[in-house]
């Protein structure tokens, strides 16, 4: 990205300070349809000359502060961002047992999860978004990006991320040889997703000739990246999102 001038190293502390702070969102929450049901996103530019654009997929909360403080943070960077929602407006589950319910939905309808984030990709697009694209997901969306990574579904993507998310593949589907860079970043100490499964998807991606990273934080927990959560991990939080942001920074 060429509007990145200070080195990454730099950029990530300043993100991570701010986000301790508290938050006000520079961008704008924005009500959109797909398919009649309603949702709302959330929009934030990365100015006049952002050459490329992030799609953030939220975590089993719904969409939040949390991905809001995600956007604003890459939009710094030079991206133009939306965080879509997949649960519909005003659908922002509390208890376990509904965020659970909310994301077993779609789990279980592939297609409609697909379609959904396709609609977000395409409301980014109507806001301005550039078409050269990062999917970027949180937990459960991190299982979602790498659903549409494997479906081949969405145009003009350049990578997919997943933070601490779901990565076995279902039976049935498979990574292509031309799927678009896979960066991964995973807790040692997860108790949702296993080790085991990053080596899985690991084999999987050598096999189909995905060019992929991953990073493992030892002593991160599920969901290290959550600012002010109970699971959150100041080191592994620091280190992968100054991997990511490097590696986008090659990658684009």
């Amino acid at each position: 990205m060429k509007k990145i001038l200070l080195p990454t190293s730099a950029i990530v502390m300043m993100s991570m300070a701010q986000a301790t702070l508290a938050f006000s969102p520079a961008g704008q929450d924005v009500p959109y349809a797909v398919n009649d049901e309603k949702f709302e996103g959330y929009f934030v530019s990365g100015g006049d000359d952002a050459q490329a654009s992030a799609l953030i997929v939220h975590d089993w909360d719904g969409l939040d502060d949390y991905e809001r403080e995600r956007a604003d943070m890459l939009a710094e960077q030079g991206f133009d961002v939306f965080a879509l929602d997949l649960f519909g407006k005003d659908n922002r589950p509390q208890a376990v047992d509904d965020k659970r319910a909310a994301t077993n939905r779609l789990y279980e309808d592939r297609e409609r999860m697909r379609a959904l984030t396709l609609g977000g990709l395409s409301q980014a697009r109507q806001q301005g978004a550039a078409d050269n694209t990062v999917i970027i997901g949180y937990c459960f969306g991190g299982a979602v990006a790498l659903e549409i990574a494997r479906s081949g579904e969405a145009d003009d993507i350049a990578a997919y991320a997943s933070f601490h998310g779901g990565l076995t593949t279902p039976q049935g589907q498979a990574y292509s040889s031309d799927t678009a860079p896979i960066f991964i970043a995973h807790g040692g100490a997860d108790a949702s997703v296993s080790l085991d499964d990053v080596a899985t998807l690991a084999d999987e991606l050598e096999s189909a000739d995905v060019t992929y990273e991953v990073g493992i934080y030892s002593g991160a927990p599920h969901a290290f990246s959550v600012f002010g959560s109970d699971a959150y991990h100041e080191r592994a939080d620091q280190r992968s999102w100054q991997a990511f942001t490097g590696w986008l920074e090659d990658i684009l």
